[in-house]
């Protein structure tokens, strides 16, 4: 006679996997990468009208809202082949400056001055902007990005400071900051001008009222 339990006669190591496969739930598959059609050219990514492979997430949270690419189909890609060619041509022509530049800064020592007090500490900061307006003052065509300083200089030293473009080339200049002058830094407790002499002016005062009350009782 048949068991009321469907399961009663199978193994327990059986019984086990039926369990766990009916708790289990198959999550669907997200896709980590996707490919899309560049409308423009993204720095460190690619020119426009190449089709590149991105994560999801930049994807959809910053190419796609930003119009900077869209989902590729043959005929953009067909539409957008002449735009890649000449961009191709400009990246080349870019490329060939930068080797240039970068060629010429090995061994650059940048100065620069600044107040400080008495201890090297600037009045202010050496920053990204301020490495490139030298450099460019100096002959060398070097934006702001392209100087890669994680933190403000805000000490007297040398400083090795990388200039990079792009993901693959690169060089490292001297910057020496030096202290233009030095500002000595006031205790908040000195005595400002005239305060000795508005004591001894008080005293005086007191000693000659002092004085006059002594003649007028004699």
């Amino acid at each position: 006679m048949p068991s009321g339990n469907p399961l009663g006669s199978r193994p327990s190591w059986l019984l086990t996997l039926i369990f766990r496969s009916r708790g289990q739930r198959k999550e669907p598959a997200v896709a980590k990468n996707i490919e899309l059609l560049l409308v423009e050219s993204v720095e460190n990514l690619g020119l426009v009208g190449e089709v590149v492979r991105v994560r999801a997430g930049y994807a959809r949270n910053y190419l796609l809202p930003l119009g900077m690419a869209e989902f590729p189909t043959e005929s953009r890609i067909a539409e957008l082949q002449s735009a890649r060619v000449e961009a191709a041509a400009k990246a080349d022509a870019l490329r060939e400056e930068q080797e240039s530049i970068l060629g010429k800064l090995g061994g650059i020592v940048l100065t620069l001055r600044r107040p400080t007090n008495d201890k090297g500490i600037l009045y202010g900061s050496v920053s990204q902007r301020d490495i490139s307006d030298a450099l460019i003052q100096g002959g060398f065509n070097i934006g702001i990005s392209a100087v890669r300083l994680s933190v403000a200089i805000r000490r007297t030293g040398d400083y090795e400071v990388p200039i990079q473009f792009g993901k693959e080339l690169r060089e490292s200049i001297t910057v020496v900051v030096e202290s233009e002058s030095v500002i000595e830094e006031m205790a908040d407790d000195a005595p400002e001008d005239g305060g000795d002499a508005a004591v001894e002016t008080a005293a005086d005062a007191g000693a000659e009222e002092a004085t006059e009350s002594a003649a007028d009782e004699s």
